[in-house]
């Protein structure tokens, strides 16, 4: 066995074994269509300086599919890299033919039940994408103050935070009425100016109409009580009802002109005007400032609080369009996901974001599914023709549309609809939302719409474990889609696993050069390697500098190797963290140690057993000596908790028992406590020496199956290695082996006890110990106060002495004096330890520790007393709890004289010195 745990060599050795027994399955890609267009869009523009509009749809289409062809398999190689336990022959993809099909048939049966429509609404359009994004896609800045922020495609910082007044000239000379926008460039395409009918200033301009300065559009003066505040600002509110959310809702009240100003890539259109056609949205926010300035209709720019919508994907400023689009009425929905999960139906796993998802399905909006991109499911929608028409623009009239399985449904239907009619069908170039695909998936991947033997046998899942990030962008639909289509639930509890964010908490990034990839981890990679990687990325130049900075800084001297296992048991432990992962990459270091400490353990354990040792198929517990016994109990309680932890999906904790009982409890004190066995061949230690191994053997192959699931390659090493029982039934792997379980003949609680004192008092004449001592063992002495403790602590004379590195334990009496030159700890209010120093007792140093131990116990006490005399106590408190109160207050007063005591001892000394 090597001498040094190798994460890379475990790995390898695993995968060799793991390939030889037929097992393993190959991997292959899945993509999200806007990531994968943003990222090949760039690629073009770097490399060949086209857009995909430049390039052409088909094209295009070409570029993205390499582009999957040469990167998809990288989450899934992560994965793989991961050991995640899946299988790999049920891998599919949302855009093969199979699901394409399901799709197109949920698209097909939404419609026919009416819950897919298409209209004309306000939605929220990315212009560096072109297409609309549903409302969960927008990520919200607040903005305090003016700021000054960077917009994809603009050289120069743009300002937001202000909020700009500027003055409508009235007809007939009447003078001006003056408006406020933090918006001012959507001016260009006012219709109207509310006022509230309420409001005495402006009474006389009821009815009349202002002037549009750039175009001479008239402005009708409106009254609606519903959006104007008279009290905010002057009272009078510009009316934009093509790119305005409040003020697209007046337009419909008041039917007001809907005129849409810009293009899809956020220029000013015709209908801005010839003065501002052309410019970029946000330069000519600053051309308008400075026309209205040349006709005097400015007034002034003031600080103002707003929330800017941006693109999670592209953090492009969303702008509000009205587009035609294809909507999923989620209401009726959205109300069964809500009951699911009152119902207890699906559990949400922490608790905490039930209230997240009540929330937001509580206050749904019907969601816009098309999407204008070029990758993706394409509509199932044709638009009909007829030869007569006058507009034959595709989509002018919402009313031609024919939702069908194919073209050939749709021509039929076509047929039926305009009978004698020669027509011609065109397909919506529009896909869908690649969550709507998405929130099929536990169907279409048992077949559906199908009646699959997997869809009968697997529907619904058993658990959906994802990020919170996407509760509602993919666990909402999922459930929303799975009811209606699948008529249940399609999984019982949904786990939310934290997010993971650098060791500083920020959200990781490529342009701050904080994002870690797991290999990086797990393989290791030097700062020259780390920077290489960022130089073949997707990044910009300026971006480039500010990630380079970021890395140099995070990583100056690269990163270490740590392997699968211990970057696997570093993110378990962290999922205490509930809603995010500072992710340091130092803690997952000091998990891969603890490998080699198990690695070291497992060699020290082979030595011991020996070649020959072959383990028994059933131990007799009562007559193994205590340490054995106590091991086994600890065992079988770590067994316990980290079942029940697991159970509960409290992964942390599960990690943390684990990782206490190998650590503390078999490294540190079990296998410490039997090495005096194997030191000598006498054969007074060779019925202890029998017992040692045959327990050691339990605890090593139990132990292993027990970490198994969160360090499956170290593991799997290590349990291989283990000797194996005559005739016995063993799998061919500890991965498919049975978990463990308890034991009840392990149990024994008197042990533990026993044991939990006899720790407490090695820990306590470890912490006397000065810090210049090295291998100095020097003398101990336990005070016992009653014949119970004396006994215990007789019991445990050797292993005290072995465990504490002491030369020799004298077990006192309370008739006994107390040594001289000793420093002291209290264990309890029975025991209480001395360690002789001679000569290097530091009297000001022991004070101050009796005097901490002492302020420490009379917190305690204090809070107790104050519990116990707190009126109603005496009445309303069980007597049960009452007795036990008082038992510890009574052990706190004796810990408190034994401190006393210990005081005026050690004021004696310093008098006779």
């Amino acid at each position: 066995m090597a001498k040094q745990y190798s994460p890379s060599a475990v790995e390898k050795s695993w995968y060799a074994w793991w390939e030889s027994s037929g097992y393993f399955c190959a991997d292959s890609a899945s993509t999200k269509p806007p990531f994968v267009i943003v990222v090949v869009e760039k690629k073009l523009m770097r490399e060949r300086k086209l857009t995909r509009h430049d390039l052409g749809r088909e094209n295009f289409v070409s570029e993205v599919l390499k582009w999957k062809d040469q990167y998809g398999g990288t989450i899934l190689n992560q994965l793989r890299r991961l050991g995640a336990s899946l299988d790999w022959s049920r891998e599919a993809f949302t855009m093969d033919e199979q699901r394409s099909k399901a799709v197109t048939e949920a698209f097909v049966r939404l419609h026919k039940e009416g819950l897919i429509y298409r209209d004309y609404r306000l939605v929220n359009w990315d212009c560096t994408l072109r297409t609309a994004i549903s409302d969960i896609e927008v990520d919200h800045i607040d903005l305090k103050e003016e700021t000054m922020l960077k917009v994809p495609g603009y050289a120069n910082e743009v300002q937001f935070g202000v909020l700009i007044s500027f003055a409508y000239p009235l007809e007939e000379g009447l003078g001006e009425i003056v408006v406020a926008t933090t918006r001012i460039e959507t001016m260009l395409g006012d219709t109207a100016i509310a006022v509230h009918p309420e409001d005495k200033r402006y009474k006389h301009l009821h009815g009349r109409y202002a002037v549009h300065p750039f175009n001479g559009r008239k402005l009708k003066i409106i009254c609606d009580a519903e959006l104007v505040d008279p009290t905010f600002g002057t009272g009078a509110v510009k009316i934009t009802p093509a790119h305005d959310p409040n003020d697209f809702e007046v337009g419909k009240r008041h039917n007001l002109d809907f005129i849409n100003i810009f293009t899809d890539d956020g220029k000013i259109n015709s209908n801005g005007g010839a003065q501002f056609e052309g410019m970029p949205r946000f330069t000519a926010r600053v051309a308008v400032i400075e026309a209205l300035k040349e006709k005097g209709l400015y007034k002034d720019t003031k600080k103002n609080e707003m929330s800017l919508g941006v693109c999670s994907r592209t953090n492009d400023v969303v702008e509000p369009m009205i587009k035609p689009q294809w909507f999923v009425n989620c209401n009726s929905m959205a109300k069964a996901g809500l009951d699911a999960v009152r119902s207890k139906k699906i559990e949400i796993i922490p608790q905490q974001y039930e209230q997240d998802w009540y929330r937001w399905l509580e206050n749904i909006r019907d969601w816009c599914v098309s999407r204008q991109l070029w990758w993706g499911h394409r509509v199932p929608a044709w638009y009909v023709t007829l030869e007569d028409d006058q507009d034959k623009n595709l989509g002018s009239d919402n009313n031609r549309w024919i939702v069908a399985r194919n073209e050939s449904d749709a021509n039929l239907e076509a047929q039926k609809k305009y009978p004698g009619k020669k027509l011609w069908l065109d397909q919506d170039p529009d896909v869908l939302d690649t969550w709507f695909s998405s929130g099929l998936f536990p169907l279409t991947v048992l077949g559906w719409p199908s009646d699959t033997a997997d869809l009968r046998a697997f529907y619904p899942t058993s658990v959906l474990e994802t990020g919170l990030d996407i509760l509602f962008f993919w666990v909402a639909r999922m459930v929303m889609m799975g009811l209606q289509l699948g008529g249940n639930v399609p999984f019982e509890k949904v786990y939310l696993h934290p997010m993971i964010r650098d060791a500083h908490g920020r959200k990781m990034s490529k342009s701050l050069g904080n994002v870690v990839d797991p290999l990086e981890v797990i393989n290791g990679m030097s700062l020259e390697g780390l920077l290489k990687r960022l130089e073949e990325g997707n990044l910009d130049p300026n971006e480039l500098i500010i990630a380079k900075e970021g890395k140099k800084k995070d990583f100056p001297d690269g990163i270490a190797e740590c392997g699968t296992d211990a970057l696997r048991f570093a993110l378990i432990a962290y999922t205490s963290q509930s809603d995010r992962i500072n992710l340091d990459i130092k803690r997952v270091v000091g998990y891969r140690q603890w490998c080699n400490k198990l690695w070291n353990a497992i060699r020290f354990a082979m030595g011991k057993l020996g070649d020959h040792y072959t383990p028994p198929a059933t131990v007799d517990v009562s007559r193994m000596p205590p340490i054995c016994k106590w091991i086994l109990s600890v065992l079988n309680k770590a067994i316990g908790k980290t079942v029940t932890s697991l159970e509960a999906y409290k992964f942390s904790d599960a990690t943390s028992t684990i990782y206490s009982w190998w650590q503390y409890q078999l490294c540190d004190v079990f296998i410490e406590a039997i090495k005096p066995y194997f030191f000598s061949d006498s054969q007074e230690f060779e019925s202890a020496r029998a017992a040692s191994r045959d327990t050691l053997w339990i605890c090593l192959e139990t132990g292993l199956r027990l970490l198994h699931p969160f360090m499956p390659y170290v593991t799997e090493e290590l349990w291989q290695r283990l000797p194996q029982p005559k005739d016995s039934c063993r799998k061919d792997s500890i991965m498919i082996s049975e978990y463990p379980s308890l034991v009840k003949e392990w149990t024994n609680d008197r042990l533990e006890n026993e044991m939990d004192i006899v720790l407490d008092a090695v820990n306590r004449i470890r912490s006397l110990k000065p810090p210049t001592d090295s291998n100095e063992r020097r003398h101990a002495f336990a005070l016992c106060r009653g014949q119970e403790i004396a006994a215990t602590i007789q019991c445990y004379q050797s292993l005290i002495v072995s465990l504490s590195s002491v030369s020799h334990l004298k077990i006192l009496t309370e008739n006994d004096e107390t040594p001289a030159d000793c420093a002291t700890a209290v264990v309890n209010k029975d025991l209480s330890v001395y360690l002789q120093l001679q000569g290097a007792l530091n009297t000001d140093a022991e004070r101050e520790k009796l005097r901490k131990k002492k302020d420490e116990i009379q917190k305690l006490q204090h809070a107790l007393t104050q519990k116990i005399d707190a009126s109603g106590y005496r009445e309303k408190a069980p007597q049960n709890v009452q007795e036990e109160d008082m038992r510890k207050l009574t052990a706190l007063l004796e810990q408190l004289e034994v401190i006393s005591e210990a005081e005026k001892k050690l004021d004696a000394k310093i008098g006779n010195n």
